[in-house]
């Protein structure tokens, strides 16, 4: 008993210390040349602050960049099939990016090879049992890309990156991957919210199906065309936080709450995705997407999610009002 109470007196430290800016600020201070690639962005936008200072889209509201990714502006479907031929893409992925403007994802068969899957699987098998990566936030496995050289390559390989970079119109940089074993079932949400980028949109990610997933071991669901919905950021509902707090983790619910307004008020149609093993799935920066109910218990959900920002933008949080930090 005087163990369990002594771990929520410590949760509720580490809480509090995670609602304050200034612990945020310190850190990053420490963590100045992981910030470097905001530099230029920051002179580009007119942004004055330090890089290691909070930053979030309260330091926008009058900026007008006029810059959104290409596919998110008015373009007709010729001029994306033209500019598509001019690619050496399989028929494949041409066929698949063309959906993309009116649904916000790309679905990808077999794009990557078993033999890779298990490559992945096994290193991070051999990754948790050496202890160089662990469990956080529930069932995730955060960044296993910076303790395995196999991973980093893979999520930075060509064949892959061309494909988003030519979505965003931008050079694309991996930042972080989230490795699971079982599903996820998180709400559903924007990634925007966690991952943010100025201007707009300018972030992509892949989930990648690392076993055969089904509808009863909690599979990724999403719902097409929400992209096109305003984003929801911290000014859009109840975050609270003042000048020294971002607000509590507790008020993310009325963040999932808001979301799940928009679902009901647009009848968004869910989608329940249930791939084969090295299928992937490629969402726009604002498709709202989640995760659903684990339905057999004892059940295994293998993926990867890989999230990229675009080259010469703001890269930040917008949840947190923090910078991201790159190497």
């Amino acid at each position: 008993m005087l163990l369990l109470e002594a771990n929520m007196a410590n949760n509720k430290i580490i809480d509090f210390l995670r609602s304050l800016k200034i612990t945020y600020t310190v850190y990053n201070f420490f963590n100045k040349s992981k910030l470097h690639h905001n530099k230029k962005p920051y002179l580009k936008f007119g942004i004055k602050k330090p890089l290691y200072k909070g930053i979030s889209s309260r330091n926008f509201s009058s900026l007008n960049a006029n810059d959104t990714p290409w596919l998110d502006n008015e373009i007709s479907f010729n001029e994306i099939k033209q500019k598509l031929d001019n690619t050496s893409f399989s028929e494949e992925v041409k066929t698949a990016i063309l959906q993309w403007k009116e649904n916000g994802y790309i679905v990808l068969n077999n794009f990557i090879s078993h033999d890779k899957v298990l490559a992945i699987n096994n290193e991070i098998e051999n990754l948790l049992s050496e202890k160089k990566v662990k469990f956080t936030l529930g069932n995730k496995i955060m960044f296993a890309n910076k303790q395995s050289k196999l991973i980093s390559n893979l999520i930075a390989d060509e064949k892959i990156t061309e494909i988003l970079s030519f979505v965003l119109g931008k050079k694309v940089l991996p930042f972080q991957t989230i490795n699971f074993i079982t599903g996820s079932q998180q709400h559903a949400h924007s990634d925007s919210i966690h991952m943010t980028t100025y201007p707009l949109g300018y972030l992509i990610a892949i989930w990648i199906a690392l076993e055969d997933i089904n509808e009863t071991n909690g599979p990724l669901s999403y719902y097409p065309g929400s992209h096109k919905l305003p984003y929801v950021l911290n000014n859009n509902y109840e975050r609270g936080g003042n000048v020294f707090t971002v607000g509590a983790d507790s008020n993310y619910l009325k963040y999932e709450a808001k979301i799940e307004e928009q679902i009901r008020k647009m009848n968004l149609k869910k989608i329940i995705f249930t791939p084969k093993t090295g299928d992937i799935l490629i969402w726009h920066a604002n498709l709202i997407h989640g995760g659903e109910k684990i339905l057999e218990k004892k059940s295994t959900r293998k993926s990867m999610v890989v999230h990229y920002f675009a080259e010469d933008v703001i890269k930040y949080h917008e949840i947190t009002e923090r910078p991201a930090l790159l190497k």
